[in-house]
């Protein structure tokens, strides 16, 4: 087996919009007028309500306007499983004009042995492979979190910065504030 080789990857491209967040690219019609994963929330669930706005930043400095975001992140009892109104999964698309994405969750509990944290992935053209990273919250206590510790003197690139109604966290792709990404 040694002597196979892999072969090459490919970027997701500048379509990956029209299958994932079709209203991104116009196409108002497909899913009811509501791409899949846009809303978090959909009644009255427990837990407190926040707005979180995603950034990410290419290697130029420059914000990425054509990326797609996933978030996975444990209910504010800290598990994963089905609760009434609340979808821990999301789906957005960066803005073309500011380059945000913006979800609108509940403050994610602290799963058995972790901190609260949103788990990412971001696909965009240009990236072989989607970047997978986490975001967690200040005043947690996060150095008890056997992932955020592994990110060492790197571990603030995946805190957010709370603001009115939420939290704001930019994701630097490059360069000297570059996010942690998991390699897997």
């Amino acid at each position: 087996m040694a002597d196979l080789k892999e072969s090459p990857s490919q970027t997701a491209g500048p379509y990956v919009h029209i299958g994932c967040v079709p209203t991104f690219a116009g196409l108002e019609d497909m899913f009811d007028g509501t791409d899949l994963g846009a809303r978090m929330i959909t009644g009255d669930p427990e837990g407190d309500r926040i707005t979180l706005t995603l950034k990410v930043i290419d290697g130029a400095g420059e914000p990425l306007t054509d990326a797609m975001i996933e978030i996975w992140q444990p209910g504010p009892g800290g598990g994963f499983g089905p609760t009434d109104g609340f979808s821990n999964w999301g789906r957005q698309p960066t803005a073309a004009d500011t380059g945000n994405a913006v979800f609108e969750t509940l403050m994610p509990g602290a799963p058995k042995g972790q901190a609260p944290h949103m788990f990412v992935w971001i696909a965009a053209r240009g990236i072989n492979l989607a970047l997978m990273t986490r975001i967690y919250f200040p005043d947690q206590d996060n150095s008890a979190d056997p992932v955020f510790t592994l990110a060492g003197d790197r571990a603030s690139t995946l805190v957010a910065t709370p603001v009115e109604r939420g939290f704001t966290h930019v994701i630097h792709l490059q360069g000297e504030k570059e996010t942690v990404f998991f390699d897997v």
